[in-house]
């Protein structure tokens, strides 16, 4: 008897002595310039893991914890062994902030694996970037042929009390838009979602933001504070609460993104998320990105010298004839009177039971409108409720495409659960397969998938000048000036641009039809430059662009890019980008509320002479629309110094000699 117990407190103190070894033990790696450190080790409760930037620790002892429906993935884990390599990936974007990118970073990969039933194994994934870190879960092929995932506890313990900008919602069911809150994470409401990009300031000047890339078959994640800590918040299936993600095996999660930098700028520039996306999937040569009418913005506002307005073909042709006159690449057919251009007998906009987005509404021959604007060079596009377009997906794209259209707004998707991912990858698939092109509205961020799918030009998720038609307030430029450092981050930011009635506050009121906008002309013209968008909207009606000041930036302007620096930037006051097509640079700045001078160092232009066309603010206290437009001769070691007025703006045009 003797024997035996002895044989089991020797092997008990084994174990006990193994899993202490294991408790302890810890792997450490670090970015390509050492700058940032990644750590992870097995506790009694978790995993957990640490960030550090210049040796100064900003994430510490997070907890990693999957909860299955059949048990939490926190507990009774060996490491098994570990796994490194160094990348360098190269490849090219179709539509992006850049074109050719070089991304190198240093990959580890830790298997974890119970030692109790079920005995599942998860291998934890990690990329330090030069620019940030990167991790997901890998759920390899097991026993287990399937999983079910109730919870994904991802956790961010920030040191200290970081700042924060974030977008707080109610609920997981939202077109995600709003107005950013700036406080200290000590006063962040607990339980509450805060969409993601989230941006941190920390101490010592240090930047990071929170996001997640990779998006596919899972459900979106979000933010929250949970018994002090931020953890990440998965979409639920929809009509229940408890699952959030059901998937056979082998299976990953999206990417948990955290850039860390001193220089926000970097933030900005940065390609981490196309990085960690799939490489292209798609035939991609017919892909034309550029810029669109949308005249639902304006109210589809026509000369009096046009009978017969309504959603017909003079309507769309008086449309068409400014975008060819303008080099504007598309229009957009949506609505008039309020009613879409489809057959629907649903109530404003929303889908009725007979609604059918391959019919045309009567005196509407779609055909004809394509084949028009084909022979003038503009291509055509529509407006679609996604829940009238879903159930004729294949029928809707042949139809579509057999009518001549290029492409596609879908718009009030207004979740981000595991099945609305899958429908919208769905949808990029097939319209790919018909040379259809998407603008995602009413929907979530983007996580990086334009490299994937570069048939997605756009995505809102964001508050914008949308809104001027019905709120009394308006969009304040200190909106504005939040985009940059927050829901760009994620990558194409949809906004009505080109409102041409730019006024003060005071002046301020709605208007439903010829909206009214907040800020300056030249601030107008800025948000072309300023945000990443790969199909900018030309909102306004004809006849308020033809023949005023600064349209003729609005129609050489391009929409994607071959490379983008942030020249200078302060986190809610203003922010300087520039961004290169071919040999030509194009400068543009946004600023708060306040009135301000600039210096735009041009350093980044190559070697010789170019033509700087710069539109800056006139007298605007008078007429917010007032601009002043200079040309002159610049070169690489020109600076250039401009007065911005409160809520205004300037932009440059740059043109190799």
């Amino acid at each position: 008897m003797r024997k035996p117990f002895l044989i089991f407190l020797l092997v008990s103190a084994y174990l006990l002595t193994a899993l202490f070894v294991q408790a302890q033990k810890k792997i450490s790696f670090a970015s390509p310039d050492k700058k940032i450190t990644f750590s992870l080790q097995l506790t009694k409760s978790s995993p957990v893991y640490s960030v550090s930037y210049n040796n100064k620790k900003i994430i510490d002892g997070s907890p990693l914890v999957l909860q299955f429906d059949n048990g939490s993935f926190d507990k009774n884990l060996k490491i098994n062994t570990p796994s490194f390599k160094d990348t360098t990936e190269q490849y090219d974007l179709v539509v992006g902030k850049a074109k050719h990118v070089t991304s190198h970073y240093r990959e580890l990969t830790i298997p974890l694996q119970q030692l109790k039933f079920p005995f599942r194994q998860v291998n934890i994934k990690v990329r330090a970037f030069n620019e940030g870190i990167a991790f997901r879960y890998e759920f390899p092929k097991q026993d287990t042929a399937s999983l079910t995932l109730l919870n994904e506890n991802t956790s961010f313990k920030f040191v200290g009390n970081p700042q924060l900008h974030a977008l707080f919602l109610p609920g997981y069911t939202s077109s995600q838009e709003g107005f950013y809150t700036k406080l200290n994470l000590n006063e962040v409401v607990p339980d509450t979602l805060m969409a993601m990009p989230v941006l941190f300031t920390l101490s010592d000047s240090i930047y990071a933001g929170v996001t997640e890339a990779a998006l596919l078959n899972y459900a979106g994640a979000y933010l929250s504070k949970v018994n002090g800590i931020l953890q990440t918040k998965l979409s639920p299936l929809p009509g229940q609460t408890g699952v959030k993600v059901k998937a056979g095996l082998p299976h990953v999660s999206p990417w948990r993104v955290l850039w860390i930098s001193n220089r926000v700028g970097d933030l900005i520039e940065s390609n981490m998320l196309t990085t960690l996306s799939p490489p292209l999937k798609i035939d991609s040569s017919w892909i034309h990105p550029g810029k669109c009418t949308f005249p639902w913005w304006n109210g589809n506002v026509l000369p009096d010298t046009i009978n017969a307005p309504g959603n017909n073909f003079v309507t769309n042709k008086y449309y068409i004839d400014f975008c060819a006159r303008n080099k504007i690449d598309y229009h957009s057919v949506v609505e008039y009177g309020l009613h879409q251009w489809y057959v629907d007998d649903g109530v404003g906009f929303q889908p009725g039971p007979h609604s059918d987005v391959t019919r045309a509404v009567p005196g509407l021959d779609m055909k004809e409108i394509c084949d028009y604007a084909a022979s003038v060079g503009v291509g055509i596009r529509v407006w679609v409720h996604w829940a009238a377009l879903y159930p004729k997906l294949d029928s809707a794209f042949a139809t579509f495409e057999r009518w001549g259209l290029k492409g596609m707004m879908i718009d009030f998707m207004d979740r981000d659960d595991q099945q609305m991912v899958n429908i919208q990858t769905e949808m990029l698939e097939k319209a790919a397969k018909h040379h259809l092109h998407i603008q995602f509205h009413g929907a979530y961020k983007n996580t990086g998938l334009h490299r994937t799918y570069p048939n997605e030009y756009t995505r809102e998720g964001t508050l914008n000048y949308e809104t001027d038609k019905w709120d009394d307030k308006g969009l304040p430029p200190d909106h504005d000036i939040n985009m940059p450092f927050t829901r760009m981050l994620a990558g194409s930011t949809d906004y009505h641009l080109g409102g041409f009635r730019a006024v003060s506050q005071s002046k301020y009121r709605v208007q439903y039809t010829r909206p009214l906008v907040l800020g300056t002309r030249c601030h107008m013209l800025a948000m072309y430059v300023v945000l990443e968008n790969y199909l900018q909207m030309v909102c306004d009606y004809p006849e308020a662009y033809e023949g005023q000041p600064g349209f003729e930036f609005i129609m050489k302007v391009p929409t994607t890019w071959d490379e983008t620096k942030v020249i200078d930037a302060s986190v809610d006051n203003f922010i300087t980008i520039a961004r290169r097509k071919n040999n030509d640079w194009y400068v543009g700045t946004i600023s708060n509320h306040s009135s301000r001078e600039i210096t735009v160092p041009l350093h980044f232009l190559s070697e010789g002479n170019y033509n700087a066309t710069t539109y800056r603010d006139g007298d605007t206290e008078k007429d917010a629309n007032s601009l002043i437009k200079e040309d002159k001769q610049v070169t690489n070691q020109s600076i250039l110094t401009i007065k911005i007025s409160a809520g205004g703006g300037q932009v440059i045009r740059l043109i190799k000699q």
